[in-house]
């Protein structure tokens, strides 16, 4: 049977799905999308999804032509369509047919299209041996340029990125903002995690104001953690601190929860994959596939 994708409110088939040449999305990268995660026939955290993408739209002045009931729906149908219980989920919205001018309000109605598959971000022995990464060269946008909080279609900034990892012989880089700060992966959030001899080991993660994108899987582990009896904050971070951190991983919904063992040819730690992320990554793995509700 041929793979289904849900484009403008139909199911069609993969090879028949496309969206014209004179797309915004296309032409502009102008839209927003979100990345979902469906776990044992569950998706997870859908709600949350939804009122990020429709946020992400409000804050570009995209109108959605569905109401949030209807996408759910969609969702629903397009993973029975392909037959699919465990997949990941890419729901894109685009400011539809336009012309060739950057005006986005002559596009009449937007694209909506959603697609479900398999991705793999990383190597499955990187999950269990530590990932190696780079600090790109290439700086997170400034968040008066574009909002983090905007999921948008235009990836272009953290390609640059990738592409320096990728020149680097590794497959991820970590991105610092116009301040040296550190902000996020090229698609992925981060924790350090700080041994505290006197106190329970702290958790760490950059502020929104660092130019991050507000995570979904990041607030999940953050509240798992919570719930284990660690210290979770949200602090401005330096290269240093991760060079002189105990653990570092990264979160998202495509990643999940991958250990940093290596950054720019530096062990972190012990150089392994230390206790806590292996802790943190059990219970969220036990969450997701347990977890009865969709938000």
């Amino acid at each position: 049977m041929s793979k289904q994708v849900w484009l403008n409110d139909e199911l069609i088939p993969t090879e028949n799905a496309s969206v014209s040449v004179f797309d915004h999305g296309l032409l502009y990268g102008d839209g927003v999308f979100e990345g979902i995660r469906a776990y044992n026939g569950r998706v997870f955290k859908m709600d949350s999804h939804l009122k990020r993408l429709y946020a992400s739209a409000a804050a570009i002045r995209l109108e959605i032509p569905y109401e949030v009931d209807k996408l759910r729906q969609a969702i629903r149908d397009t993973l029975k369509a392909n037959e699919r219980t465990d997949a990941y989920i890419r729901l894109c919205v685009t400011r539809g047919f336009g012309s060739l001018g950057l005006n986005p309000f002559l596009c009449k109605c937007a694209t909506v299209f959603i697609i479900t598959d398999d991705i793999k971000m990383f190597p499955r022995e990187l999950y269990d041996h530590g990932m190696e990464v780079i600090i790109a060269k290439t700086i997170r946008n400034p968040a008066a340029s574009l909002s983090p909080a905007i999921k948008s279609m235009n990836y272009l900034n953290n390609i640059l990125a990738k592409i320096e990892a990728i020149d680097a012989g590794v497959l991820e880089a970590i991105m610092l903002n116009d301040r040296g700060n550190v902000a996020e992966g090229t698609g992925d959030n981060l924790f350090i995690v700080r041994d505290n001899p006197q106190a329970k080991p702290e958790l760490v993660t950059p502020p929104v104001s660092a130019g991050v994108l507000e995570g979904i899987t990041l607030a999940t582990v953050a509240q798992l953690a919570t719930d284990a009896g660690l210290s979770v904050s949200r602090a401005d971070l330096t290269p240093d601190d991760l060079f002189n951190a105990n653990e570092i991983f990264l979160t998202g919904t495509a990643a999940e929860i991958i250990p940093v063992t290596k950054i720019d040819g530096k062990p972190i730690g012990t150089g392994s994959p230390g206790r806590i992320t292996r802790q943190l990554s059990n219970a969220f793995h036990d969450y997701v596939n347990n977890n009865v509700s969709e938000d």
